[in-house]
C-alpha cells in the first residue's frame, strides 16, 4: 500500500509538472519569431534616425545654398563697385591709358626775327599749347598729356617767366602732346585750313603731327587736395 501511494503521488507530481511545462511552452513564442520581431524594431529605430539625419542634411544644404547666393550677390556688388571706381579713376585722370590717337610735336621757330620783329613771336607760348589742347578735346580726345603731364579738370596751362607751367611743373620746348581718340578726327581738328597748325606755322613754329595705332598717356601725378570744395547732398541746391 505504501509503495502504491508513493507511486500515485509521484504520478500526480509529474502530471502537474508536465502541465506547467506545456503551459510555459505555449505561452512563449517561437525563437525565430522573437528574432524577426526584434530585428523589425531595430530597423524601425534605424529608419527614424536616418530620416532625422536626412532632414537635418536637407536643412544644411538649404542654408549653404542661401549662403552661396548671398556670397555671389556680394561678389557682384563688389565687382560693380570696383568697375565704378575704375571708371571714376579714368575720368579723374588717375589711370594710365592706352589707345589709338595722335602725337604732336612742336618746337620754337628756327627763323631769325625780321628787323623790328618781336622775337617772342617765334617761340611757343602757353596760349599756343592751350589752343592745341583745346582743339584736341574739342575733336573728342579722351585723354591728353603734355610733356608727360596728364591734363585733368584742375590742370593749368600758364606762362611763368620763360617757361610754361602745367600741373605746377615747368615745361619747355620741344613740346610733345599725346592724345587718345579717333586718329582721323583728331588730325582733322588740328589740321583743318586756318586751324591751329596753320596758325603756328605762319610764325615759323615747327609742328609735326601724326596718327598712331597706340599711344600711352600717363596718369595724373599731382595733388588732389581740395581745401574749399565739398560735395553737396544729393538733390541739394548747392
Amino acid at each position: 500500500m505504501k509503495s502504491r501511494g508513493s507511486q500515485a503521488a509521484l504520478t500526480v507530481i509529474f502530471l502537474i509538472f508536465g502541465f506547467m511545462l506545456a503551459t510555459q511552452f505555449r505561452a512563449r513564442p517561437p525563437l525565430a519569431g522573437n528574432y524577426r520581431l526584434q530585428r523589425a524594431e531595430e530597423l524601425a529605430v534605424l529608419l527614424q534616425v536616418t530620416e532625422k539625419e536626412r532632414d537635418s542634411l536637407k536643412d544644411e544644404v538649404a542654408n549653404l545654398r542661401d549662403r552661396v547666393a548671398e556670397m555671389m550677390a556680394g561678389e557682384d556688388q563688389v565687382k560693380l563697385l570696383q568697375d565704378e571706381l575704375q571708371k571714376a579713376r579714368i575720368l579723374a585722370g588717375l589711370t594710365e591709358l592706352k589707345g589709338p590717337g595722335v602725337v604732336l610735336e612742336m618746337t620754337d621757330s628756327q627763323k631769325a626775327p625780321a628787323p623790328g620783329q618781336d622775337p617772342n613771336l617765334l617761340i611757343i607760348h602757353d596760349d599756343d599749347v592751350a589752343e592745341v589742347v583745346n582743339e584736341l578735346f574739342g575733336a573728342g580726345a579722351e585723354a591728353v598729356s603734355v610733356n608727360g603731364q596728364r591734363l585733368i579738370s584742375t590742370s593749368e596751362i600758364r606762362c611763368a617767366g620763360n617757361v610754361i607751367m602745367i600741373n605746377g611743373a615747368r615745361i619747355a620746348p620741344p613740346i610733345r602732346v599725346l592724345a587718345i581718340g579717333d586718329p582721323e578726327t583728331l588730325l582733322g581738328g588740328l589740321k583743318f585750313p586756318g586751324g591751329v597748325v596753320d596758325s603756328l606755322s605762319l610764325w615759323g613754329i615747327e609742328v609735326k603731327v601724326k596718327s598712331v595705332e597706340e599711344v600711352i598717356v600717363p596718369a595724373y601725378s599731382g595733388s588732389l587736395v581740395f581745401r574749399y570744395a565739398q560735395p553737396t547732398k544729393k538733390g541739394g541746391t548747392g
